[in-house]
C-alpha cells in the first residue's frame, strides 16, 4: 500500500485503516489516519459547518450484535469534526424504534451529549424524483452542509452485501422506505438506481465505512459479527465498495448496486481504477466471510402493514 502521496490523477483513493478492537485509542487513531491518507479533516468540513454523521442505525441492538455502526467510531469522527470547529449532529432513521433508542442502547447518549453533539430523527421529508418516483428525503440531511456516510460493512438477504451506498437510504423517512421495497423491490435495477439516486442528491463528503467488527450471514439485522478488523474511507463510494469486495471476497459481479452503477457511470469504473492507501489489507483479507441466503428484495403489502403496526407497538411501548 502507498504512504497517500504521489496518487495517480486518474484513479479513485480508498483510506484502509486497520483497528483490532473498538478500544476509543485505537478508534480514534484508525479514524483521524483516514482523514490524513485523504487529505486533512480541513480538506472535508470548515470551521462553523452543520456536519450530519449518518450511522446505519437499523434497530435498538447492542453493539455487540454487529447490527450497527460502532459507538467508537460515532464518537472518533465526532470528537475530530468538534475539533475542527464544525458543528456535527448524529441522525439516522431506523427501521424500527427511532434514532434516540438506537443511540441509547448503544450506550452513546452520554458521551454525545458531553461532547454537545445533538441527536436527531430524519423526519420533515421534502419531496424529489428519483428513479421514476417522488421520494421523500428528510430535511435533516437535506438542510446539513456536509454529511459524513458512516455505514456497517454487512451481508445483506436482498442486495449481497452492503458497503457505502445503501447507508443513504436511511435518509428516507420512516415507513417509507418499506414502500420503496414495495414499489421498486420487483427490481434490482430500479431499487439500485433509486439508492444511487438518494446517495447523488445527498452527496456525502466522504463515507468511512465500519469494517472492524461487521456482520456476516444473514444481515443487515440478523447476520453474526465477524472480525474483519479495517475501517474502509472515500470520496468515491464505488470506490470503497470494489475494495470491501476485495477484503472479505466478495465478487462485485454478485452485488446489484456496483453492478447499476457501472451502468450509470458512478464512481470509479473497476478495481484498476482504484488506489489503495494506507495499511496493507491482503494479509488480512477474510476468506470465509459468509454471504447471506438471498430473498426477495420486494415487500408484499401485508408484509409493509405488518411492519407499521410493529412500529406502532414498539412506539407505544416506549412512550408508556
Amino acid at each position: 500500500m502507498t504512504s497517500g502521496r504521489d496518487h495517480q490523477a486518474d484513479k479513485s483513493i480508498v483510506a484502509v485503516t486497520r483497528a483490532k478492537s473498538y478500544q476509543s485509542n485505537v478508534i480514534e487513531e484508525a479514524v483521524l489516519r483516514q482523514f490524513e491518507l485523504l487529505g486533512g479533516i480541513d480538506s472535508f468540513v470548515s470551521r462553523g459547518d452543520r456536519v450530519l454523521i449518518k450511522p446505519n442505525f437499523i434497530a435498538p441492538r447492542a453493539a455487540s450484535d454487529a447490527a450497527q455502526t460502532d459507538p467508537a467510531v460515532v464518537l472518533a469522527i465526532a470528537k475530530l469534526l468538534k475539533e475542527a470547529g464544525a458543528k456535527p449532529f448524529v441522525a439516522d432513521s431506523p427501521a424500527w424504534k427511532n434514532t434516540a433508542a438506537c443511540v441509547k442502547i448503544l450506550g452513546l447518549e452520554g458521551p454525545l451529549k458531553k461532547l454537545g453533539v445533538p441527536v436527531r430523527n430524519m423526519d420533515k421529508p421534502r419531496r424529489f424524483r428519483i428513479a421514476g418516483a417522488n421520494i421523500g428525503i428528510s430535511s435533516v440531511a437535506l438542510e446539513a452542509d456536509k454529511i459524513i456516510n458512516v455505514p456497517k460493512l454487512k451481508a445483506h438477504q436482498q442486495l449481497g452485501a452492503t458497503f457505502a451506498v445503501k447507508n443513504m437510504f436511511g435518509c428516507v423517512c420512516g415507513k417509507e422506505k418499506a414502500f420503496r421495497h414495495f414499489s421498486h423491490g420487483r427490481s434490482h435495477d430500479r431499487f439500485t438506481e433509486m439508492l444511487i439516486g438518494i446517495y447523488k442528491l445527498l452527496g456525502p463528503a466522504v463515507s468511512i465505512i465500519d469494517g472492524v467488527i461487521a456482520m456476516e450471514g444473514m444481515g443487515p439485522l440478523s447476520g453474526e459479527p465477524k472480525e474483519v478488523g479495517f475501517l474502509i474511507g472515500s470520496r468515491d463510494p464505488i470506490a470503497c465498495e470494489l475494495v470491501c469486495c476485495k477484503i472479505v471476497d466478495f465478487d462485485p459481479g454478485d452485488l446489484p448496486i456496483i453492478q447499476t452503477a457501472g451502468r450509470m457511470d458512478f464512481g470509479c469504473s473497476g478495481h484498476e481504477n482504484v488506489e489503495v492507501v494506507g495499511d496493507n489489507y491482503m494479509e488480512y483479507r477474510c476468506r470465509d466471510f459468509k454471504p447471506a441466503i438471498q430473498s426477495p428484495l420486494y415487500f408484499t403489502f401485508p408484509r409493509i402493514c405488518k411492519s407499521i403496526v410493529k412500529q406502532l407497538i414498539l412506539m407505544i411501548r416506549g412512550k408508556s
